[in-house]
C-alpha cells in the first residue's frame, strides 16, 4: 500500500523527468488546501488566489531541487507561507499610512449589508457571480487549458481551428477542453447547488 507521501514523491519524480501533467495533478490535489491555509494569512480573497498561483509557480521552478527530505506538501506549504508573507509586506509598503482611528473604524464597519444595491434583481446578481466564478476558474487553469477553452467557448472556434492555432492534435484539444470544463464545473458546483437567497 502506497502512502500519500510516496504518491507525491512519484509525481514529483515524474515532473522532474519532464512530465508537466504530473504537476497538474499535484496542483489539483493541493490547490484547495493551500488556498484555505493562505486565506488565513492573506485576508483579501483575490490576493490569496494570486499568492496561491505564485506559490505553485515558485514550486514548479524549484522542483528540480526538491530532494524529498520533507513531504512535498510540507515543502509546498513553506513556499506558500513565505510567498504570503512577502505579499503582505509588499502590500504594507504600497498602502498609504492611515490614522489609528481610520483603521479602527474600517475594522468595525458593519454596515456592509447596506452597500448592496437592493434594486438589483437576484437573478442579475446570480449571473454576475457565476460569471466571476467562471472567470476565476479560467484564470487558475494552466495556460494550455485556458487557451483551449477560451478559443472554443469565448472565440467560438472549431476543434480543427484550435488544433491549428495551438499546433497540437485534435485529440489533445478535446482533452484540454474537457479538463478545463471539469475544473470550471467543479468551481461552479457549490454555487449552483446553493439556493439563490443563500448566496449573499
Amino acid at each position: 500500500m502506497t502512502t500519500e507521501r510516496e504518491c507525491d514523491q512519484l509525481l514529483v519524480e515524474r515532473v522532474q523527468a519532464g512530465d508537466k501533467q504530473a504537476f497538474d495533478l499535484l496542483v489539483a490535489k493541493y490547490q484547495r488546501r493551500l488556498m484555505r491555509l493562505l486565506s488565513r494569512i492573506v485576508h483579501d480573497p483575490v490576493e490569496a488566489e494570486d499568492v496561491v498561483q505564485e506559490t505553485f509557480i515558485k514550486a514548479y521552478r524549484a522542483l528540480r531541487m526538491f530532494r524529498g527530505d520533507a513531504a512535498f506538501y510540507t515543502w509546498l506549504y513553506r513556499i506558500g507561507i513565505n510567498t504570503a508573507k512577502n505579499a503582505l509586506s509588499l502590500q504594507a509598503r504600497r498602502t498609504p499610512t492611515s490614522t489609528e482611528s481610520n483603521a479602527e473604524r474600517a475594522e468595525s464597519f458593519d454596515d456592509g449589508e447596506h452597500l448592496r444595491d437592493i434594486n438589483t434583481p437576484e437573478s442579475v446578481l446570480a449571473s454576475k457571480q457565476i460569471a466571476q466564478t467562471v472567470n476565476a476558474a479560467m484564470d487558475t487553469l494552466p495556460v494550455d487549458l485556458r487557451t483551449a477553452i477560451a478559443l472554443r467557448e469565448i472565440e467560438g472556434l472549431s476543434y480543427e481551428e484550435i488544433s491549428d492555432i495551438m499546433a497540437c492534435p485534435i485529440g489533445t484539444v478535446r482533452s484540454r477542453i474537457f479538463r478545463a470544463r471539469e475544473v470550471i464545473a467543479e468551481k461552479l458546483r457549490p454555487l449552483l447547488d446553493m439556493p439563490v437567497d443563500k448566496r449573499w
